[in-house]
């Protein structure tokens, strides 16, 4: 027999979840569109708040603060990198499981509805704000040690003993973070789409081993 559904029964949590995150994606997209219009340090968490029609204390059950708030996207994006290079075939040597995991991302942010503009637009922002740029530094220090971690385990090295995995991972962050400030600082031609961020992306690593290793001359 079904069982009836009372004000006093839980709701299922794949229900409860989703709502917290649609609440959570709303602050985000309020937060992005108030710093972008009136700056960063003008926009104060009430004004955050009080865009989707939240309390401030709803605001801090998801966010320490509004420097959490603004690198959210970012945050889920790197660890959605993560996630996707512990997944990549073992065949694949260190570089190409990097660049694999870098493509797979941006094309699930090109599948979200208008996020791949407003990340190139939150790049712009952390660049030209210091707090948020000192954070979002701290922050990549922090992933790439988790990047070589999980390079030298797909290799089978000691991180502290061989310092490829660190190396590489902090090679690849630069080669992605100038990339990313690349494009959104050029004209705005395509649109700033996400096949036009890949296929910088892709130009940029291909030149890495030769800017490495070849003359310079």
């Amino acid at each position: 027999m079904a069982m009836s559904t009372t004000a006093a029964d839980p709701q299922p949590v794949g229900l409860r979840e989703r709502k917290k995150r649609r609440t959570r994606d709303a602050l985000v997209d309020a937060a992005h569109r108030l710093f972008l219009c009136h700056g960063y340090g003008r926009t104060t968490v009430d004004e955050i708040a009080s865009e989707v029609e939240v309390s401030q204390r709803t605001f801090f059950r998801y966010f320490a603060n509004k420097e959490e708030v603004a690198l959210a996207v970012l945050a889920d994006a790197e660890e959605a990198f993560l996630g996707f290079l512990r997944s990549r075939p073992a065949a694949e040597n260190p570089l190409e499981a990097m660049r694999g995991a870098v493509r797979e991302v941006w094309q699930s942010v090109d599948r979200g509805a208008g996020t791949g503009p407003a990340a190139l637009e939150l790049f712009e922002l952390i660049e030209s704000t210091p707090t948020l740029l000192a954070a979002h530094l701290r922050h990549t220090i922090q992933q790439e040690a988790e990047v070589a971690r999980i390079l030298a385990e797909r290799e089978g090295l000691d991180p502290d003993a061989d310092l490829r995995p660190r190396l590489l991972a902090a090679v690849f962050g630069t080669v992605v973070r100038i990339s990313h400030l690349s494009y959104a600082a050029g004209p705005a031609a395509d649109g700033h789409s996400m096949t036009g961020m890949l296929d910088l992306i892709e130009r940029h690593f291909d030149q890495l081993g030769p800017a490495l290793a070849g003359s310079w001359r």
